[in-house]
């Protein structure tokens, strides 16, 4: 039976309803000593608290996209197939260009959570040795006959962790939010791409590169973008792709625009954090070498050449806001950061929070990612 599905939800209320109706009809009904009784009676109310909790993770897991499935949710999971050293820029020496097409075939996500359009695939990383499924929607104007000739702008969108790779759509709404004031011009009409980024079990990948473990930095940067140039009206250069991500999601985020301005023009960090161990579970926040490798406060500092690339980075004054400021103070130009403040009392660090945030970033987005 599917984590996120109708018929788990539906069990989950029944096992409720049925655990209420045990005391009240077998509370005074049990018979024998008087341990036997009380006993008795503890069971049941520990059963009737256990499926409470039970409902409440569903319902809290369907409404924030935690995790997709029991392999998620148990920590047993694993999409990596192999974790090769690629060198610096992720690619093993290869010559992405060159590499064979990856047209892949999409199938409708299924999920009414996600609002329409969204297509879902599987798809096989050539370069990472990672699979798992990407899940893409199409702007309005994509099926219209004027622009069947012209290239989409393309946003990677990144959960937090854990999380899942549907939660920008169930959750965020991002799609259902952005349609409308694409066709009205307010914003411009891109490509959403929403991989998997629960890639090892119950360990936060830092959507970094760790030979022997993980290349989630070559999945998210190289094969996922691949495919999606091969397999749609994409724009391939830099300038027409940007990356965005809330709480983990967001240090990967600005990490993977900062490492890589070949790839992305801009980066968007909803309450995030620029030192890995933001996130005890991350794999980057394991030795000081790591940190330091992945930590974008730092790679600022230290690069010879300022990246050209425009940061969006926002949270509350204790929820990545002062990550936020620290990036700014660091940047040189052509770096760009623009530090967001979000209001006390807006609502904590929850998906609330970042699915009103959507209009204001896609918004600022368009400035810097336009349609060419």
């Amino acid at each position: 039976m599917s984590l996120t599905g109708t018929p788990f939800f539906l069990t989950s209320i029944v096992l409720v309803a049925a655990a209420l109706a045990l005391p009240l009809v077998f509370w005074s009904r049990i018979r024998g000593p008087g341990a036997v009784r009380h006993t008795a009676r503890l069971v049941m109310l520990l059963v009737v608290q256990a499926t409470g909790v039970l409902l409440v993770f569903v319902i809290v897991n369907n409404s924030n996209g935690l995790y997709d499935n029991w392999d998620d949710l148990l920590g047993t999971g694993s999409h990596v197939n192999a974790a090769a050293d690629l060198g610096p820029d992720g690619t093993g020496g290869k010559s992405v260009r060159t590499e064979p097409r990856i047209k892949q075939r999409f199938r409708p996500a299924g999920d009414p959570r996600m609002g329409p359009g969204v297509q879902v695939t599987q798809l096989k990383g050539q370069i990472s040795g990672v699979a798992g499924e990407v899940y893409v929607w199409l702007p309005p104007q994509y099926g219209q006959p004027a622009y069947r000739h012209r290239d989409f702008p393309v946003v990677e969108v990144l959960p937090g962790y854990p999380g899942s790779a549907r939660a920008w759509f169930g959750a965020l709404q991002v799609n259902t939010q952005l349609a409308p004031l694409m066709l009205r011009g307010e914003v411009a009409p891109y490509i959403i791409v929403a991989p998997r980024t629960t890639l090892l079990g119950n360990a936060d990948t830092g959507c970094a590169n760790i030979p022997g473990k993980v290349n989630a930095d070559t999945w998210l940067s190289v094969d996922v973008r691949k495919m999606v140039t091969d397999t749609f009206r994409a724009e391939q250069k830099p300038a027409g792709w940007a990356v965005a991500g809330y709480s983990a999601g967001a240090h990967c985020a600005v990490e993977l625009g900062v490492k890589h301005p070949d790839r992305y023009r801009a980066a968007i960090g909803l309450s995030g954090y620029n030192d890995p161990v933001g996130e005890p579970a991350s794999l980057t926040a394991r030795t000081p070498r790591l940190r330091d490798l992945n930590n974008p406060w730092k790679i600022l500092q230290h690069d010879r050449v300022p990246p050209r690339l425009a940061l969006f980075v926002s949270g509350a004054a204790t929820d990545g806001y002062p990550g936020a400021v620290a990036l700014r103070q660091v940047a040189r130009h052509p770096t760009t950061v623009r530090a967001v403040r979000l209001p006390a009392g807006t609502g904590g660090h929850a998906t609330a929070v970042w699915k009103q945030q959507v209009p204001e970033v896609f918004r600022w987005l368009t400035h810097q990612v336009p349609m060419h």
